[in-house]
């Protein structure tokens, strides 16, 4: 509620400017194999709260974008994490920040950062639906280490430390 505060101040000092939101709709249905986890997780559910209101409108679509930067910190060797998440084409929540661990590998820091991302989105769905938006069927994650996307989005797949 604070954050709509903010946007509303903002609005109220900047009286000529406007809040643009580019509601196309991106289909990713046809580009990318779709995979089937049921085996593996047969009773995994949504947990979606009883209270929400009723979902009015247009379907609104989840894209999130990742990146990590292996042991880009020079005096920690930390690695950075870096989250864009996008409402349709609408950019609407960013994340940068030092992650907490040391990885070994930018399989690791790019797997971490994956992990921030699904984080951020569980929460981002959750408010959306309070808000009474409908979502149009999961998020679409991408990332830019094909190991990382393999194991992530891979029933069949191995979690390997290795680098493509």
């Amino acid at each position: 509620m604070d954050q709509v505060f903010h946007i509303f101040g903002y609005l109220k000092v900047h009286g000529r400017s406007k809040v643009v939101f580019d509601d196309t709709f991106i289909s990713w249905k046809d580009k990318f194999t779709q995979c089937d986890w049921q085996d593996f997780y047969p009773d995994a559910k949504e947990p979606i709260p009883g209270n929400i209101p009723q979902p009015r409108g247009k379907e609104v679509q989840l894209n999130d974008f990742v990146d990590a930067d292996h042991a880009g910190d020079q005096v920690t060797r930390r690695s950075r994490t870096g989250v864009l998440i996008f409402v349709n084409k609408a950019p609407v929540m960013w994340f940068s920040k030092r992650q907490n661990t040391v990885e070994t590998s930018t399989f690791g820091s790019e797997f971490v950062a994956m992990k921030i991302a699904t984080e951020l989105l569980i929460g981002l769905r959750y408010k959306l639906r309070m808000m009474g938006l409908p979502l149009d069927g999961p998020a679409n994650v991408f990332g830019d280490n094909q190991s990382v996307v393999t194991n992530a989005s891979r029933s069949e797949s191995v979690l390997k430390k290795e680098t493509c």
